[in-house]
């Protein structure tokens, strides 16, 4: 036999899911606690906030659940009369956080169009390339004056893979020195530069990098075939509203009257003291 408490959440559930589908929206009623509504829309934002794993209870279990939470809290708010000033501040930053939520959420959905998506589409490969790939090999050395005598031997006629193997103190040392293919932005930029200089079968002079100095020698490039629109969709269309945001960000606070006081000096400690509120 249910508890009279379970038969009032049965009966409220029985009677939201009697609605018209039509009907049922954020404001539909599914419990009253002490005079108060709960809505279905106050379920819904609980549940939006869920951890992810309450996403696998049964439907059933889940609204019963939130329902429940809900009542209890209700009934518990109702033994206090007022706020503690913590409470308060928190409420505010609340408050503060969902309206520059919902102002985000609303630049970052109108930024993304087809005809924005296809411009800037248009804009990064209109080429029809992916940009160059380079295969290249290297002798990482500590000093210049190695890399050099290096570059000399070679000049003199000495296999590259060879004295790779016996002077690199690189991870692809004992493989000859091969990098295999990279493209740009791949490698640390005085590298990634050097490379990009060079015609195919050319050595480098000396090229310092924070792992030291390096004998760099281009196997070969090839251009990379440029992704289709399908393929980078989603990666242009976080990009577009990451850069609205961002803008949406730097507008709002440049244009706004912010005023922080010399006087009196602050110790910034004082964020962490909890006797703020006492």
């Amino acid at each position: 036999m249910l508890a009279p408490r379970s038969m009032m959440l049965g009966t409220a559930l029985a009677a939201s899911l009697a609605l018209p589908a039509a009907a049922q929206d954020a404001d539909t009623v599914v419990a009253t606690v002490n005079g108060t509504d709960i809505t279905l829309g106050h379920m819904a934002v609980l549940a939006e906030r869920l951890p992810e794993q309450y996403s696998q209870l049964p439907d059933q279990a889940l609204f019963d659940g939130i329902l429940d939470q809900l009542v209890q809290q209700t009934a518990l708010a109702d033994q206090k009369e007022e706020l503690s000033r913590r409470g308060e501040l928190v409420i505010e930053n609340e408050r503060r956080a969902l309206f520059a939520t919902e102002v985000l959420e609303s630049v970052s959905e109108q930024a993304v169009s087809d005809e924005a998506i296809q411009q800037m589409y248009d804009e990064n490969y209109a080429n029809g390339e992916g940009g160059t790939e380079y295969n290249a090999s290297h002798i990482l050395v500590e000093t210049e004056e190695e890399a050099q005598s290096l570059i000399e031997e070679l000049d003199g006629g000495a296999d590259f893979a060879e004295l790779a193997r016996e002077n690199s103190t690189g991870p692809s040392g004992p493989n000859g020195g091969e990098l295999g293919w990279f493209g740009d932005g791949m490698m640390v930029e005085p590298f990634q530069n050097a490379v990009a200089e060079l015609e195919t079968g050319d050595v480098s002079e000396p090229v310092q990098t924070q792992f030291g100095w390096h004998v760099i020698k281009l196997n070969e490039t090839r251009e990379q075939e440029a992704p289709s629109l399908d393929e980078v969709r989603d990666e242009i269309a976080a990009q577009i509203q990451q850069t609205a945001v961002q803008e949406m960000i730097d507008e709002a606070t440049a244009s706004a009257e912010v005023e922080r006081p010399e006087t009196p000096e602050i110790d910034p400690s004082v964020v962490r003291d909890s006797a703020l509120f006492d």
